[in-house]
């Protein structure tokens, strides 16, 4: 979130991973459509309101990431691995920013499940995701 300029230019651009990820996390957390953490990520994937689940490599509770895993194959949602916890909080909006537009205060997340896209802005990043995970 820090750089939405980068993730503005990647939309002319190429996406990456990581540009399609924040794209549609910003995205779907300016229409409230994300749930952020174990509790509500799982709460979630039970309710079957997820289109996208994002789970990070470093968790520091392996037991966390079999749940993840066996829920979104359970329940036939994709499944997206970014490597920092510290980063995808950040993309989620677990952080303050400051005056300079930097973020302070990041607070790891380890999981991230996207609920409502809220617009079609965010789709092409979407089916880039969703070509990845297939």
């Amino acid at each position: 979130m820090s750089d939405a300029g980068d993730v503005d230019a990647a939309a002319g651009g190429e996406l990456t991973l990581e540009t399609a990820v924040q794209e549609v996390l910003k995205t779907s957390m300016a229409h409230d459509g994300l749930s952020r953490g174990l509790h509500e990520a799982t709460k979630a994937l039970e309710k079957r309101n997820a289109l996208l689940c994002i789970l990070a490599n470093d968790c520091d509770e392996a037991a966390y990431s079999k749940l993840v895993e066996a829920l979104c194959s359970e329940h036939g949602v994709r499944l997206v691995r970014v490597d920092q916890a510290k980063q995808l909080g950040e993309w989620a909006g677990l952080c303050k920013i400051d005056k300079e537009g930097k973020p302070r205060k990041v607070v790891k997340c380890s999981c991230v499940v996207v609920k409502d896209l809220g617009s079609s802005h965010a789709s092409q990043a979407m089916e880039f995701l969703q070509k990845m995970t297939d």
